[in-house]
């Protein structure tokens, strides 16, 4: 039998503060200049907020641009990715709709539709479901965690649109959802994901076909409680509406807001998925370690392609942070740095599969990736 400490543990472990959890959101930047394996023991620390603003963007897609004709390193030649990635996104599609659907009052479950089932890339509930295949669990098991990232990721997405944050017009290549439902539906389509997420993966997970024990349900519940509370996205999202406009704003306080803002989402989801799985300490922990470079990999890779894409290519609007003033690793580092710590995190995400079955790994090698070199 795995060993259930970590699933035991966690709510002991998760009543102590993130900045001082050595296990969690640890400084990433320090592989630009010193040996990865020397910044494991480093440990984060809150800042000063000089200044409140308004809320802004709580998450974002990042892909790093490169020619789509290179092969990437690492990358298993006999996994077909495409198959992988259409066959899985057809199958999350398929649990989202039949998670929401249309119902009384319908105004607010086709805002909620309307954004939920958009498109999108899906990366978030593939690497759930990748990571529970790769500890021995089955989808069914991951499956409703899933889709319970996914409404919380399109929950932020509507948020961050609206005026009040990003003011955006367009996502995925459509009008936002406040442009077709209004301002006060689309906070409360937000509001109804954000609940429904939870609810979808305490009843559905219990009632899946493969089963989950108790414990590990609610260790997942409280591990995607902790990464989008206020010691996790949100904290990221208040740095960085008070880092915003400011001139020195340093290469440690960028990561922070985007470990937080971005990647504790993509590590929740990983995360997930391998202790729905059955996963033990020692695999779980390996893959909080992968996702939490591929996660920050996402912002960095946003940052890129923010400034080297146009709207059209993105589906979003593009050069948004540089119109507002915000720091970026390319404002700070310059392109070719951004992209060289880009690769550096992610041959350490690579890293941490290095111990897995490499067949069964293959969908999360192709993942990292997916994530590393796509164009928008």
């Amino acid at each position: 039998m795995r060993s259930m400490n970590l699933v035991d543990s966690w709510v002991h472990t998760s009543s102590k503060s993130m900045y001082t959890q050595p296990d969690r959101y640890r400084p990433l930047i320090g592989f630009l200049y010193e040996p990865i394996r020397m910044r494991l023991n480093c440990s984060n620390r809150p800042f000063v907020l000089r200044q409140t603003r308004p809320v802004s963007s709580m998450a974002v897609s990042a892909i790093l641009t490169r020619e789509e004709t290179e092969t990437p390193k690492h990358e298993t030649t006999r996994f077909d990715f495409k198959s992988y990635m259409v066959h899985k996104a057809s199958s999350v599609n398929k649990a989202l709709d039949d998670a929401v659907s249309l119902r009384d009052p319908p105004q607010i479950h086709e805002a909620m539709r309307y954004s939920l089932l958009a498109g999108g890339k899906r990366v978030r509930p593939m690497l759930c479901l990748a990571a529970c295949d790769l500890v021995g669990g089955h989808e069914s098991q991951a499956m409703p965690a899933a889709c319970a990232v996914e409404m919380i990721h399109t929950m932020s997405l509507i948020h961050d649109d609206l005026p009040c944050m990003d003011n955006d017009d367009l996502r995925r290549g459509k009008p936002t959802n406040h442009k077709v439902f209004g301002e006060d539906t689309a906070v409360l389509a937000g509001d109804s994901l954000l609940a429904f997420a939870f609810e979808h993966i305490a009843t559905a997970t219990a009632t899946a076909t493969a089963g989950v024990p108790p414990p590990r349900i609610l260790a997942a519940i409280g591990e995607l409680a902790t990464s989008i509370g206020a010691e996790g996205l949100v904290a990221g999202q208040v740095v960085d509406l008070s880092s915003t406009g400011i001139a020195d704003v340093g290469l440690d306080q960028l990561e922070f807001i985007h470990v937080h803002k971005t990647a504790v989402l993509l590590e929740a989801s990983v995360v997930l998925g391998s202790i729905l799985g059955g996963g033990s300490d020692d695999e779980i922990e390996k893959l909080r370690k992968f996702a939490r470079c591929i996660g920050l990999l996402f912002q960095v890779v946003d940052d890129i392609l923010d400034v080297t894409k146009s709207s059209i290519e993105l589906g979003k609007t593009a050069g948004k942070d540089l119109v507002a003033d915000k720091v970026t690793y390319p404002k700070l580092m310059g392109i070719e740095k951004s992209r060289e710590f880009a690769e550096k995190l992610r041959a350490e995400a690579l890293d941490q599969l290095s111990g897995f079955d490499p067949e069964k790994a293959a969908p999360l090698v192709a993942l990292a990736n997916y994530i590393a070199y796509r164009q928008n």
